[in-house]
């Protein structure tokens, strides 16, 4: 299925640009939502083609309400509509914690600023929250549509050192399911697609690639990992699926997507995977 359109939120840079650029490569019209200006010119070099035209840059601070307003005004008025919201925008621990892997000893919760703690929150959270509110009514009324939410490996959540990365990322896998049993029926479906592991995107640390490198953290997932998943997803072959989580790093793109997904999914919220436990 091709030929809606989406609004993917943090999509000039890594997981949301990926997603951002599948979606246009598989036929859907975009809106890239970032709030960096100098991350235009790299999504427009690496479209090409048909894609080019289906992509259009906006930057936008999620964080406030009426920036949420412009980005939906611009999908339905510049583009026509909207089926599609991927929540992708977000802060990582390169904002919270820009020195975790050479500090002596690891940093404490008590240690992070105020303003720091308020934009993770409003970013992973807040944004994505204000973004759906606002495009759910559209899709449950026309009978179709996809909320998709970009969270995080459940033990990342209540880690040490997590916070408030962690708590910002729990409070979206809950919403995700609260908002999926909302939906429920409508034709509208909320999920969730995850890398299932840390992304080689510019929020992860030097240190992290070089510890992944070495072997002494699992791989990275790339950015590109998170496409067929996604595609899935805003399918109609996923037109029953809803409340899940996709692990990227665990969707085998050889097999059937029905049969990838039934590898790689479990529905949203807090129940460990037996080999998640302790991780």
């Amino acid at each position: 299925m091709s030929g809606r359109i989406a609004v993917v939120t943090g999509g000039l840079r890594g997981l949301g640009r990926a997603m951002a650029l599948g979606l246009a490569r598989a036929g859907h019209r975009v809106l890239a939502v970032g709030h960096l200006p100098e991350d235009v010119p790299r999504l427009q070099a690496e479209l090409a083609g048909s894609a080019a035209e289906r992509v259009t840059p906006l930057i936008a601070d999620l964080r406030r309400p009426a920036e949420c307003d412009r980005v939906v005004t611009a999908a339905r008025e510049g583009l026509g509509g909207l089926d599609i919201l991927v929540n992708a925008a977000g802060l990582t621990f390169t904002t919270i914690w820009p020195d975790l892997f050479r500090r002596p000893t690891p940093p404490k919760f008590w240690e992070a600023s105020d303003a720091v703690v308020q934009a993770v929150m409003d970013t992973n959270y807040v944004a994505a929250d204000q973004m759906a509110r606002r495009v759910a009514p559209l899709i449950v009324r026309a009978g179709w549509g996809r909320i998709v939410n970009v969270t995080t490996m459940l033990p990342t959540m209540n880690r040490a050192t997590s916070g408030p990365y962690g708590p910002s990322k729990a409070a979206l896998e809950m919403a995700t399911e609260i908002w999926a049993k909302e939906v429920a029926g409508s034709g509208a479906t909320v999920n969730i697609v995850n890398p299932g592991a840390g992304a080689n995107t510019e929020g992860i640390a030097v240190e992290m690639r070089e510890r992944s490198r070495a072997g002494a953290v699992p791989r990275l997932v790339e950015p590109e990992e998170m496409i067929p998943p996604l595609l899935y997803v805003v399918s109609r072959a996923a037109d029953q699926v809803n409340g899940m989580r996709f692990d990227a790093n665990l969707w085998d793109a050889a097999q059937p997507p029905a049969v990838a997904a039934m590898r790689a999914g479990r529905p949203a919220g807090f129940v460990l995977r037996p080999k998640e436990e302790g991780g």
